[in-house]
């Protein structure tokens, strides 16, 4: 890595050799990725009717890199007018979209499908530009998982009436889409392509600081010939998303988000006929069992809070560890954490990227300070951080209580922190001690105490001696402040369908 800075570890804090690592004679070389596969157009407009447009009033807003703060591109601001001329565009397109064969609509997200995997390359590419996670990711993971949400859902386009919903399930008009910044690409996947297979027309607003990737789809939607009209995508910040979805011709809101944002949007959809969905924060408890493998579940633990730069709503943000193995999972887990390689999210040997924004590297900070002043220990490895760019290191907390704030409040970083507990009714006691209910793990080899102990965590999703594992065939959704409804699977249509019809 390049133009770095000595990133000091907390008091507390031991070096490579004290946390077990073992000796590395040899180094990483530098393996970037090549940020030329991608062509990144200076300016980028709207998408309604099939077609780029500027913003109504000319309003733009700057995208940027968060691991060199550099403008990638210039977007189209939406506003309120703009908004109305999406829902129109979708509206329009509403009869003929809805009314086509599923066996013709599958063809069409068939072929988005296999456009995303022909051009998975520039796609990995430019999500890790715009979002600063690690291109093994976007590679790896999210491109591959885009794809497959559309094959999936292109398969159930002419299976309707037969995926438990009533005999003539119909879809419900036009969806107002609204995702965040920390799977762009994932997110849309979740929310346009069972939209689209359920017969409706789609207004997404993707997030204000990662614009790209849904631009770039858009682009895939002209290539594929979808109808124009079907897919429309407005770029902006909160204020676009608040005039799409209160527009009074949207029939259904779909939001992955903060929970604070989700409460407003409820507030805003209450007393109206919209249907409404939505995913929202989590405090995701990881709990490991004094018969867990230890070496496999330390993997499991790094997974579930430092993929994504712990920026994931079911990040296994609480390690739960059962006393007896406290200590020979810590120095496991500190040494693991010793070997992980922070910086250029290009270079393919990376393992924790940049922070999408300095507002979020600001929230993490101030309640890792928290974490500190309430009585935590704060351990982090000894690491260096990139000069320019959002950085932060992956950091441990040991000596938590429930009452600390890092221990409530979701933080959405590469932040773990970690409890003791004596017997499964204080493990499964401690989990479900939170506002929130969107994921759990459990390790473990006994496959009865998985059962039980799942049947009793009050989590939308519970993995069993794995953590952060996704497949479009499975539901994910959570519940109390995680939000209520389910996307993927085929769990994922009945929120796009009529099931009076």
């Amino acid at each position: 890595m390049t133009a770095k800075k000595k990133q000091h570890a907390p008091d507390g804090a031991v070096d490579r050799a004290d946390a077990g690592a073992p000796d590395a004679p040899f180094g990483y070389a530098p393996a970037p990725e090549s940020r030329s596969v991608v062509e990144i157009p200076s300016s980028q407009g709207l998408f309604i009717d099939g077609r780029f447009r500027e913003a109504a009033d000319g309003r733009t807003l700057k995208s940027l890199s968060p691991a060199s703060e550099e403008v990638l591109c210039e977007v189209s601001h939406g506003g309120a007018e703009d908004v109305a001329q999406a829902v129109r565009a979708a509206r329009a397109a509403f009869p003929a979209w809805s009314e086509l064969p599923g066996s013709r609509r599958a063809a069409y997200l068939f072929r988005i499908a296999r456009l995303i995997q022909e051009r998975s390359r520039e796609l990995a590419v430019l999500e890790t530009l715009d979002n600063g996670k690690p291109i093994r990711e976007t590679r790896d993971v999210d491109l591959p998982l885009v794809a497959a949400h559309f094959f999936y859902y292109a398969g159930w386009a002419d299976k309707l009436a037969h995926a438990g919903f009533g005999p003539n399930p119909r879809p419900l008009g036009v969806a107002a889409q609204v995702i965040p910044w920390n799977f762009p690409l994932l997110m849309l996947a979740w929310k346009v392509a069972p939209a689209l297979a359920a017969g409706n027309t789609v207004v997404l607003k993707p997030a204000e600081t990662t614009p790209l990737g849904a631009l770039f789809f858009a682009e895939i939607c002209q290539q594929a010939g979808l109808p124009a009209g079907v897919v429309n995508i407005v770029t902006g910040d909160g204020t676009t998303g608040a005039a799409l979805v209160s527009h009074p011709d949207v029939n259904k809101v779909a939001f992955t988000g903060s929970t604070a944002v989700g409460r407003e949007i409820a507030r805003t959809v209450a007393g109206t006929d919209k249907r409404l969905t939505l995913e929202l924060g989590g405090k995701g408890a990881n709990i490991v069992f004094d018969d867990a493998p230890i070496d496999q579940a330390v993997e499991g633990i790094v997974g579930g809070i430092w993929f994504n730069q712990g920026q994931v709503c079911c990040a296994g943000s609480r390690l739960l560890v059962q006393e007896s193995i406290h200590d020979e999972v810590m120095e496991a887990l500190r040494a693991r954490v010793a070997t992980l390689r922070v910086g250029d999210p290009l270079d393919k040997n990376t393992d924790i990227g940049a922070i999408n924004s300095p507002e979020q590297l600001a929230r993490i900070t101030e309640l890792a300070e928290a974490g500190e002043a309430e009585g935590a220990r704060r351990w982090s490895p000894p690491c260096e951080l990139p000069e320019k760019g959002w950085w932060f290191p992956p950091t441990v907390f040991t000596g938590v209580s429930q009452t600390h704030r890092i221990a409530r409040e979701e933080i959405f970083g590469p932040v773990l922190s970690v409890l003791t507990f004596r017997t499964a009714d204080e493990a499964v006691a401690k989990a479900n001690n939170t506002t929130y209910g969107l994921s759990a793990g459990i390790w473990t080899e006994k496959g009865s105490r998985i059962l039980e102990i799942a049947g009793r965590l009050r989590a939308g999703v519970v993995w069993a001696n794995t953590f952060n594992k996704f497949d479009p065939t499975s539901p994910f959704g959570g519940y109390r402040e995680s939000g209520y409804g389910r996307e993927g699977g085929r769990h994922g249509l009945e929120a796009y369908l009529d099931v009076q019809g």
